[in-house]
C-alpha cells in the first residue's frame, strides 16, 4: 500500500471476522504452523529460455491446481496480516489464499474482486515482491513469502479458462454520471468501483483499444492481450461504457462534458511523454523512445507478423538505455525480433536497478547482455543519418541521491565506442500535458504532473479527480490502481453529498 493510504477500519473488522470463521480454524488445525513453514515455495512453471526468446508467447505458464493449494498451505493465516496493508488496493489476501487451500477457487476470486476488478493483470505484472510479499510474516520467519501474486493469477486463470465470469449484483442507478478520461489501470479501476455503486460510468479513451500502458507498453510475453480483453469485458458487464478514439482536450473538453451532463470526472491519462538524455545524435534514424518502440510492437502488433505488417525496425545490435521494467520489456522485445546482440546500458549497478527481479532474471536467461556503470554520451551516425555507434562513459557510484540510490559519477578518461544499429531510450516518461493545457484551472506541478490532495485524489477543480502516472509520473500498475480505488471512494462521496 502506498504511504498515502491506510487500511480502512471496516476492512480491518472484516478481516477479523473472516479469521474467526470455523472453516479457517479447521484449516489451521489440519496443518500446524511449524509444518506450514517447512513447505517450500512452489516454483512458477516457465517456458525454456532458448525457445521463448524467439516468440511472444507468455513466459510464465501458471500454477497447476495442486501446486496452488500447496502454496496456499504455506500461509500462516496471521491474526494481524501485514500483507493486506502492503496491497495498494487492500485485497483481503489471507481469505482469498485460504479459500484456495480449501479448494474454493470461485469464492477466492470473488474475494479478490471485492476490491480489485483486474486480478488477472495484477497477478502477472504487479511487483508483489516489494509490496504485499515483502511484509508477509512468513518471509520474516523463513525468508520466502507466500507467492501471493502467483495465487492471484491462478484463480483468475481458472475463471478465464472456464468462461464462467461472476458479475456481482449492481444496485439501482443513482442517476449520476461519471466521465473517466483514460482507459489505463487507474481509469479502469475507478470505472469498475463506481459501476458497482450504481453510477453511470463512461470511459473516454484516445486509443482504439482500452488498457493504456497495459496494451501499448507491456509485451504479449508478460501480459497477453486476450487476458486484458477479458478484464475489460468484465467491466463492460458491470455496465461501464467505453468510447474509443476520443481525445478529451481535442474532441471535447471537461467543460464540454460537464455541459453534457457529467457530474464528476477522473483523469487517468498517464505518462506518455518520453524523456531523453539530450545528448548529441538523439535525432538519428534508429534512436527510439521506448514509448514509440513498444507501441509499434504491442499496440500495433508488429510482433504478430505477417498477420500485422506494422513497420518496425529490427536491429541486429540493439542498446537499451535504462534499468527499469520498461527497459527490460524493450530489450527482451528486441531479442525476440531478431537482435543478435540486445544489451542493457545502465549507469548504476545491478543492485540499484528498479526493474523487477523476475524480469531481470528472465532477461539474463534469454541472453540479454548487461553493461552496468555505463552511460552513453553521444550517438554517431553514418552518411544516411542512421545510428551506427555510440560513445559511452564508465561510471562509479558516489553518495546516495534523493532516490536513496548511490549517485553515478563519471570516471575521467574512460570513454569508449561500441557499434549499434538501434538504440531504445527507456529512462522514464513525463505526464501527458494535454489535459493541463486544455483545462486552465488544473493545478500542475513543476514536472507537469497534476497536483492532487493525496487523501482524496481531488484536483484543484471541484468534482475532478486524478490518479496514476498523470499524478505520479512513471509508476507501477498497482499504484495506479490504488489511486483509482481511493478516487472512486471519494467520487462516490462527492456524488452523494457534494463534499470533496
Amino acid at each position: 500500500m502506498s504511504e498515502k493510504q491506510e487500511l480502512a477500519p471496516e476492512l480491518k473488522e472484516g478481516l477479523k471476522a473472516e479469521f474467526d470463521k470455523d472453516w479457517r480454524k479447521e484449516l489451521r488445525k489440519a496443518i500446524p504452523a511449524k509444518e506450514r513453514m517447512k513447505i517450500p515455495r512452489q516454483k512458477m512453471p516457465e517456458r525454456e529460455p532458448e525457445v521463448r526468446n524467439r516468440d511472444f508467447k507468455e513466459v510464465n505458464l501458471g500454477l497447476e491446481a495442486e501446486a496452488a493449494r500447496r502454496e496456499a498451505q504455506r500461509c500462516l493465516d496471521c491474526a494481524n496480516p501485514s500483507c493486506v496493508t502492503g496491497c495498494p488496493v487492500a485485497i483481503d489476501i489471507p481469505t482469498f489464499v485460504k479459500l484456495i487451500e480449501k479448494g474454493e477457487f470461485v469464492a477466492s476470486l470473488r474475494t479478490i474482486k471485492e476490491t480489485n476488478s483486474l486480478p488477472a493483470i495484477c497477478g502477472r505484472v504487479c511487483p508483489q515482491e516489494t509490496q504485499c510479499e515483502v511484509v508477509c510474516n512468513l518471509k520474516k520467519a523463513t525468508g520466502a513469502p507466500v507467492a501471493i501474486g502467483n495465487l492471484e493469477r491462478f484463480v483468475s486463470d481458472v475463471e478465464y479458462r472456464e468462461g464462467k465470469v461472476f458479475v456481482p449484483a449492481i444496485p439501482p442507478s443513482t442517476g449520476k454520471r461519471v466521465a473517466i478520461i483514460g482507459a489505463g489501470p487507474a481509469g479502469l479501476t475507478v470505472a469498475g468501483e463506481l459501476a458497482k455503486k450504481g453510477h453511470k460510468v463512461t470511459i473516454f479513451e484516445a486509443l482504439h483499444i482500452a488498457g493504456g500502458v497495459l496494451v501499448y507498453g507491456i509485451p504479449e510475453f508478460r501480459l497477453p492481450k486476450s487476458i486484458l480483453k477479458a478484464e475489460v469485458d468484465y467491466l463492460e458487464k458491470l455496465g461501464v461504457e467505453l468510447k474509443m478514439s476520443f481525445v478529451v482536450g481535442k474532441a471535447a473538453t471537461i467543460d464540454d462534458l460537464r455541459k453534457d451532463g457529467y457530474d464528476a470526472f477522473f483523469i487517468g491519462t498517464g505518462a506518455g511523454l518520453p524523456n531523453f538524455m539530450r545528448i548529441p545524435g538523439e535525432n538519428l534514424i534508429g534512436v527510439y523512445s521506448a514509448n514509440e518502440y513498444l507501441t509499434r510492437v504491442n499496440l500495433m502488433r508488429a510482433y504478430d507478423f505477417p498477420a500485422y505488417d506494422t513497420p518496425v525496425f529490427r536491429g541486429k545490435r540493439v542498446a537499451v538505455i535504462g534499468g527499469g521494467n520498461v527497459a527490460m520489456d524493450s530489450v527482451r522485445t528486441a531479442k525476440r525480433l531478431g537482435a543478435d546482440l540486445a544489451a542493457i546500458i545502465y549507469r548504476r549497478s545491478r543492485h540499484e536497478m528498479p526493474a523487477r527481479e523476475e524480469e531481470v532474471k528472465h532477461a539474463e536467461e534469454e541472453g540479454i547482455e548487461f553493461h552496468f556503470l555505463t552511460t552513453p554520451i553521444r550517438y554517431i551516425g553514418d552518411n544516411d543519418n542512421k545510428v551506427k555507434a555510440m560513445e559511452c562513459l564508465r561510471m562509479e557510484l558516489g553518495e546516495p541521491d534523493s532516490s536513496g540510490r548511490r549517485r553515478p559519477v563519471p570516471v575521467e578518461g574512460s570513454e569508449f565506442m561500441t557499434e549499434v544499429d538501434m538504440v531504445v531510450v527507456a529512462i522514464g516518461q513525463s505526464p501527458n500535458p494535454l489535459m493541463a493545457q486544455t483545462t486552465p484551472d488544473l493545478k500542475v506541478g513543476k514536472w507537469g504532473n497534476l497536483e492532487v490532495d493525496w487523501k482524496t485524489m481531488a484536483t484543484s477543480i471541484p468534482g475532478v479527480y486524478a490518479g496514476g502516472d498523470i499524478v505520479r509520473g512513471g509508476a507501477t500498475v498497482i499504484l495506479a490502481m490504488g489511486d483509482g480505488r481511493l478516487a472512486a471512494q471519494e467520487i462516490d462521496k462527492y456524488l452523494k453529498d457534494g463534499q470533496r
